[in-house]
Formats: structure tokens, C-alpha cells, sequence
């Protein structure tokens, strides 16, 4: 998923996605008689974290941040927060970015869930 999920790779959003459907959902099914729900959940949050990451880094540059934010819908406010800090992209992916880049985008996107 690491590899998958790299942040140097110069893909879109949406091929990764596609790769990490096809990898996730053939190991969920191997490994679908596991007892551990908590796993796969913590292993869920971590896979949106590094796609939040991605697509910060894709923005690349505060005003362009800023400006995508509001488009999705977020309040100026945490546009402004996550934009001023443009390059700690995963210190970012895991604070006010949660309430913009949501699970539900993450569904329309077709990312795979595992809980």
C-alpha cells in the first residue's frame, strides 16, 4: 500500500485510487475470516491519511490549496489554516483537512473501504 501510495509518483488521484482498489480489495477478501475489526479500521483511517496527503501535494502551492478548499466546500477559515502550512502535507492530512476531504469524498472518488 506504501508503494501504491506514494506521494513522488506523478499520478492522479484517481489512478491511484484505482490501483488501490484493485490491491485492497483482493487482500480484503483473502483476508476476510480475521477476527480484527480494529485493524482494519486503524488501517482504513491510515489509507485515507495518505490520500489526503496526495492530494495536498498534488495542489502543491497555498493558493492553489486554498483555492481547491473552497471549491469542495470548506469554510474560509480552515482553507486559510491548511493553505499557510502548504508543505507539511501530512502533519495537514490529519487536522482540519478531515472535515473537507471526508470519507463520503473518498466514497464518490471509488476508494475501497475495508470496515
Amino acid at each position: 500500500i506504501r508503494q501504491i501510495t506514494s506521494r513522488t509518483c506523478g499520478r492522479s488521484i484517481n489512478q491511484v485510487i484505482e490501483q488501490l482498489r484493485r490491491y485492497v480489495l483482493g487482500w480484503k477478501a483473502y483476508f476476510n475470516l480475521a477476527q480484527t475489526p480494529g485493524v482494519w479500521r486503524k488501517l482504513d483511517e491510515w489509507m485515507r491519511h495518505r490520500m489526503r496527503a496526495i492530494q495536498l501535494k498534488q495542489w502543491r502551492r497555498g493558493p492553489t490549496i486554498y483555492r481547491e478548499l473552497l471549491k469542495l466546500g470548506a469554510p474560509a477559515k480552515v482553507a486559510r489554516l491548511v493553505a499557510a502550512n502548504s508543505h507539511r502535507w501530512w502533519h495537514n492530512s490529519a487536522l482540519a483537512l478531515n472535515s473537507v476531504l471526508t470519507i463520503a469524498y473518498f466514497d464518490r472518488l471509488g476508494m475501497p473501504r475495508l470496515t
